[in-house]
């Protein structure tokens, strides 16, 4: 089993490293990869994956708590 590694990016998404399944709530797989970045801003057009919103928005992580 390869561990998984989350690491949230300066003023950006959320990188998942290491065998990642992203599911949507009734349990289908949305995506299968190695890394998948999540969005953190909510600016997303692409929840719950990162589209790069939060550079057009200029959203930084001291604007929020997460």
């Amino acid at each position: 089993d390869e561990r998984v590694v989350i690491t949230p990016l300066k003023d950006g998404p959320n990188q998942v490293a290491g065998g990642v399944v992203v599911q949507d709530p009734d349990g289908n797989i949305i995506k299968e990869a190695s890394t998948v970045y999540l969005c953190r801003c909510g600016f997303s057009q692409d929840k719950p994956f990162c589209d790069g919103s939060h550079r057009r928005r200029g959203w930084t992580r001291a604007a929020t708590s997460a």
